[in-house]
C-alpha cells in the first residue's frame, strides 16, 4: 500500500477536530531525535512521526518505542513497513519519577530510516472512544459491560463507565491481575463492595483529579487505571480518592493500554496489511 494512502486513511478514521496534542513541546530539547521528525508532526503532535517509507507492506503496533521494540523490528530484517505507536516517546518511571518519558534511541531511528520503516503516532486519537480505544479495549478484556463514556481530555473521550460481574474490589483486582498476567495494585480507599457493580475505566494515566471528580459526581467508587503510584504528580488524586472513598486499581501504563494496540492489528488487517503487535515489559514502578 502507498504510505500516503495509509496515513490519509488513519487520519480520516481517527482524528477529530477537537482533539489536541502537545508532544512536540516536550521534544524540542532532544535534537538527536527531532532531526528525524516530520514538520507536520511538529505542528500537530499527532500522525506521521517519521516519514521513512513510500510503500507499507507490513505494520507493527506498540505502546511505546522502547529499545526492545525497535530492536525486535530490526531483527526481523523488515523493510518498507510502519510502526504504529500509542506514544511517541519511551516510558520508564523507574529511571526518573519526575520525567518518565524518554526520547527514542537515535541510532535505532537511523536504522529504521535505512530500512524504510516509518513511525506513526496516535495518542488521544486512539484514546478517544471508538472500536480500538484504550479504555474500551481494556474494559472488554476485563469483561466489563460498557454503558457510556466519561473523562473528556483535550477533546477525547478517554474513559468508559461499565458494570462488572465482580461484587467487590478484591475480586476485581484479582481479575485484573489474571487478565494482564502480572501483579496489579489496589488502593482500598473506600467500601470493598462495588456500588451497583459500576466502575470507571481510564487506561494509562487516568488517575487524575478531573477523572476522580467525575466519578464522585457519578456515584462510582472504583477506578481502574494504569498508573496508580502515589507521587508528587498524583498525590492530589489520591487525596480525593481517600476523602471520597474511591478505590483505585492500577495495572501499569503499558499493560492497561496494550489492548488497544493489539486491537489495531485487526484494523490494519482489514486494510489488507499484515500486522503484528510487539510485546514489551511493564514498568512496575507505575504501581
Amino acid at each position: 500500500m502507498r504510505a500516503t494512502h495509509l496515513y490519509a486513511q488513519l487520519e480520516t478514521d481517527f482524528v477529530k477536530p477537537d482533539i489536541v496534542e502537545d508532544w512536540f513541546d516536550h521534544m524540542t530539547d532532544i535534537p538527536e531525535m527531532t532531526a528525524y521528525i516530520c514538520d507536520n508532526y511538529k505542528q500537530r503532535s499527532m500522525g506521521l512521526l517519521c516519514d521513512f517509507a513510500e510503500e507499507i507492506n507490513k505494520v507493527y503496533t506498540a505502546v511505546f518505542p522502547s529499545d526492545a521494540t525497535l530492536n525486535k523490528i530490526l531483527s526481523d530484517n523488515t523493510t518498507d513497513a510502519m510502526l504504529f505507536l500509542h506514544h511517541p516517546l519511551a516510558w520508564d518511571l523507574s529511571r526518573d519519577p519526575n520525567s518518565a518519558f524518554h526520547p527514542i534511541n537515535a541510532d535505532l531511528l537511523k536504522q529504521l530510516k535505512d530500512r524504510r520503516i516509518a513511525l506513526f503516532n496516535f495518542h488521544y486519537p486512539l484514546d478517544n472512544f471508538g472500536p480500538y480505544a484504550t479504555s474500551k479495549t481494556l474494559a472488554e478484556a476485563l469483561g466489563i459491560q460498557i454503558e457510556g463514556t466519561f473523562a473528556q481530555l483535550d477533546g477525547a473521550a478517554c474513559g468508559v463507565i461499565g458494570t462488572t460481574e465482580c461484587d467487590d474490589i478484591y475480586a476485581l483486582n484479582q481479575t485484573y491481575a489474571q487478565v494482564v498476567g502480572h501483579e496489579t495494585k489496589l488502593y482500598p480507599y473506600g467500601d470493598a463492595a462495588i456500588c451497583n457493580n459500576r466502575v470507571g475505566v481510564c487506561a494509562g494515566g487516568g488517575n487524575d483529579e478531573a477523572v476522580i471528580s467525575e466519578l464522585i459526581d457519578l456515584g462510582i467508587n472504583v477506578l481502574i487505571s494504569g498508573l496508580s503510584v502515589k507521587n508528587a504528580y498524583s498525590q492530589e488524586a489520591h487525596r480525593l480518592e481517600e476523602i471520597h472513598g474511591i478505590n483505585l486499581l492500577g495495572g501499569t501504563h503499558y499493560s492497561s493500554e496494550k489492548y488497544a494496540c493489539i486491537a489495531m492489528c485487526d484494523y490494519f488487517t482489514e486494510l489488507g496489511l499484515p500486522s503484528e503487535f510487539i510485546t514489551d515489559i511493564p514498568c512496575f514502578a507505575d504501581l
